[in-house]
């Protein structure tokens, strides 16, 4: 067990710099594989970005609290359909991962290819009208 922590990456100075750079704070760090990010806007005009994410201790657990930062970096307003939206927040986190030296592994490319195929498919559900091309990929195959 000690084995595996002393091997473990060390992302604390990635997510401080993160935070900072993108004026986010961490509401709670989770112990589940899931995020969520939001915007509270304040009465005397003050704006806090917030996010919930797993402890970023693993490339898939990074790419998870980098995805979460990437929705505030795209802003929440740029794209009308939410899984366009989710699209370009997993495309940011891993170029993020990429240019901060950390490969995304076959687990972070697995969760990318999952979270799309369920947002695309969420949004064929509710009747969408227009699917993006960069979208089509990730249309759900009938079992």
């Amino acid at each position: 067990m000690v084995d595996v922590l002393l091997r473990m990456p060390d992302y604390s100075a990635i997510v401080d710099r993160m935070k900072q750079a993108h004026d986010v704070r961490v509401r709670k760090w989770r112990r589940s594989m899931s995020g969520c990010a939001w915007r509270v806007y304040y009465h005397d005009g003050r704006v806090i970005n917030w996010i919930e994410s797993p402890v970023p201790r693993t490339p898939i657990s990074l790419a998870i609290f980098l995805h979460e930062i990437g929705h505030h970096v795209i802003g929440f307003d740029r794209y009308k359909r939410r899984c366009e939206e989710e699209y370009h927040a997993w495309v940011w986190a891993i170029r993020r991962m990429r240019e901060l030296g950390v490969e995304p592994d076959a687990k972070v490319r697995r969760r990318f290819e999952l979270s799309m195929q369920y947002a695309v498919g969420k949004a064929m559900r509710r009747g969408i009208k227009a699917l993006p091309e960069a979208l089509e990929q990730f249309v759900p195959q009938a079992a």
